[in-house]
Formats: C-alpha cells, sequence, structure tokens
C-alpha cells in the first residue's frame, strides 16, 4: 500500500513538473491588414470628404475635450453647417492629458461628440499624438490667442514632456489602448490616425521611437478600424518608409499646387491602398477647393482640408506671417465660414457642394 501511495506521489509531482514547465501559447498580435482588406474598407466608406475639425470656441485640444470647455452647442451647430455642403468626415484630435486627469469623463465626451456627429451623417478620424505648435502645456484654463498668430495656443502630444518624464510612455500606453479598446468596434469612427506629422517641429527621428510604439500598441487592440499616421514631408525618409509600411490606408498631407499634388498621388497610389488626403487647401500657395478637390474626387481619393469655422485657432491667418493688430487678412488662408455660418467666399461653398451632391 506504501508502494502504491509512492508511486502516486512521484506521477503527482511528475505531471505538476510538467504542467508547470508547459511553454506559454504566444499571444497572437495583429498586423497590418491585407491589401484586399483594406480596399474592402475603401468600397464600404465611399468617398470621404470634410475637415479637420476644432470648434471655434476652442484654441486647441485640450479646451475642446476639459470638461469645463467641452462646448457641445457649437459642435453641433457647425457641424450642421458642414452636412449642408454636403461633407461626410470630420478629422478631430484628442490629447491625452484630458484623458489622464479625467479618464471615464474623457471617453463619454468622445462618445457624446460621435453622437452629435453621426447625427448630422458625420464620420470621424480621430488623431492621438501631434507634433505641431507649443512644445508644453497644463491642463485647466487654455490661454488666449495671440492676436494674428496663426495656432498660438495648438500644443503637442506628448511634446517635449516625453523627454523629462521617463514615466510618460507607460501612461501614453495605457491611454491609446484604453480609448482604442472602449471604441475598437464604432461604426462612428472612420480611421484611427496615431500620430499627426510625426518628426516635425525639429524632432526629425527623435519622434521614430514613439511612432513604432503606438502602432505596436494599435496592432495589440487590433480596432475594427484601421491605423495610419500621414505622410507630409519628403525629407523625413526613415519616418515616411515606416509610416506608409504600417499603415492599414495611406493618408497623407499636401498643400500643393495641383501639379505637385497629382505627383504625390502619384507616388502614393503605388501602394495599391486607399487613399485620405488628411490635411490640403491652402489659399496662398494655389491649393483650393476649386482645383484640389476635385483632382481628389476624380482619383477618388478622401479630401479633408485644414478647418471649417473661423475661431480661436486662428487658422485663417497664415502659418509665418502673423498680423500683430489682429486685423483680417487680405486672403484667408484656411477655414471656410465666418462664426455666424455665412461663408467665406460662396463659390467655394458652390464647388463643394457641386461635388458632394448637396443641393
Amino acid at each position: 500500500m506504501k508502494k502504491i501511495l509512492l508511486i502516486l506521489v512521484i506521477a503527482g509531482t511528475m505531471a505538476l513538473t510538467a504542467c508547470q514547465q508547459k511553454p506559454k501559447e504566444k499571444q497572437v498580435v495583429a498586423t497590418r491588414w491585407t491589401t484586399e482588406k483594406a480596399q474592402q474598407w475603401g468600397t464600404e466608406n465611399g468617398w470621404l470628404r470634410g475637415s479637420n475639425f476644432n470648434p471655434s470656441t476652442a484654441i486647441n485640444q485640450l479646451e475642446n475635450w476639459q470638461s469645463e470647455s467641452f462646448d457641445t452647442a457649437t459642435v453641433n451647430r457647425e457641424l450642421g453647417w458642414a452636412e449642408g455642403i454636403g461633407m461626410n468626415v470630420m478629422r478631430v484630435y484628442l490629447h491625452h492629458l484630458a484623458w489622464q486627469i479625467d479618464k471615464e469623463g474623457f471617453k463619454k465626451r468622445m462618445d457624446t461628440y460621435l453622437t452629435i456627429a453621426s447625427k448630422h451623417g458625420i464620420k470621424t478620424v480621430f488623431v492621438f499624438f501631434d507634433d505641431c505648435w507649443n512644445p508644453t502645456y497644463q491642463a485647466g484654463k487654455q490661454p488666449d490667442p495671440k492676436p494674428g498668430v496663426h495656432n498660438s495656443g495648438w500644443v503637442r502630444d506628448p511634446g517635449e514632456l516625453l523627454y523629462t518624464d521617463t514615466t510618460l510612455v507607460k501612461t501614453l500606453e495605457t491611454y491609446v489602448k484604453d480609448i482604442l479598446t472602449t471604441f475598437k468596434d464604432d461604426k462612428r469612427i472612420a480611421i484611427w490616425d496615431l500620430y499627426n506629422e510625426p518628426g516635425n517641429s525639429g524632432y526629425g527621428n527623435k519622434s521614430l521611437p514613439l511612432l513604432q510604439k503606438v502602432f505596436a500598441w494599435g496592432r495589440e487592440v487590433n480596432p475594427s478600424q484601421p491605423l495610419s499616421s500621414a505622410v507630409w514631408n519628403l525629407s523625413l525618409s526613415d519616418l515616411n518608409k515606416f509610416q506608409v509600411e504600417n499603415s492599414d490606408i495611406i493618408t497623407y498631407h499636401n498643400y500643393e499646387s495641383p501639379e505637385k499634388h497629382q505627383a504625390a498621388i502619384d507616388t502614393l497610389k503605388k501602394y495599391n491602398r486607399p487613399l485620405v488626403c488628411s490635411e490640403y487647401m491652402a489659399r496662398r500657395n494655389n491649393s483650393l477647393f476649386q482645383n484640389i478637390m476635385p483632382l481628389l474626387k476624380s482619383n477618388n481619393i478622401g479630401a479633408i482640408n485644414w478647418g471649417l469655422v473661423d475661431g480661436k485657432s486662428n487658422t485663417k491667418y497664415a502659418w509665418d506671417q502673423p498680423i500683430a493688430d489682429g486685423s483680417e487678412p487680405k486672403l484667408w488662408f484656411h477655414e471656410i465660414f465666418h462664426k455666424d455660418g455665412t461663408p467665406y467666399k460662396q463659390e467655394e461653398v458652390d464647388t463643394i457642394k457641386s461635388l458632394t451632391g448637396k443641393k
């Protein structure tokens, strides 16, 4: 009997050891969409056309998303104007700090925004990180606009904090995964734009590690919507290569004349994936609704111009031509509507409506 018990104990110990030594199953991480899946997305979404949207009452992403300044009345009114000219998508910037100080409230406000936009027949492209404009930021009341200065209060994300706070990357990972997981199957979202203009503000390849990380985080969550990051500067070859090789659909920025814009299209078409131009239209540069939007439509490329309504962001002023007294620029750089909803140029609105089929 003792011998039998000893055998059973030894057998049990061996089984336990074998169980403990059994290799763990590797977690399957999603990869870039196939060309077929990307093309299917393009067919299902049709021709996307719209604007980069920040309500006129917000100077930056934080003022847009913080609870005390989240302005649903303005969002609803201005998206109504967009609907009225046949737009069906808006590109909207997020900011990790607004999430960090109020995680659940932030997600509820995102859902509220999506509900308003959807009511107007508008899908959303959400943008996570951004290397443009001011390098630092803080929660709470945001600065007033500087008269005549383009995007005087816009802030980067994560900006310089990435290089001074060693714990920030973990916070950013939690943020991105939380948002993607919460909205991963939300059909009101057209695209996740993971990083706006990486390498801008002189960062160059310093932005590559975060760009690589945010795509890896996105693949871990594997949302139903495509992941992308727009190429924007030919000189940033390492960043460009990573962006086009890892984006499910190809997005890009171009503020050039039709000839140069067409050259960019010809290059990007080689990747055989749906294309979305997520920034265009700078009147001074001969990038106009009348000459670029028809070009994009004829090539079946999504057309998202910079700016919908003149407001606190001051993007009717040119990037590098401030007007110190804040007087009206002779030629608006961006934007379609005045604050009261009247068009800056009626002929532009007529062009947009003719292309979108809006009567």
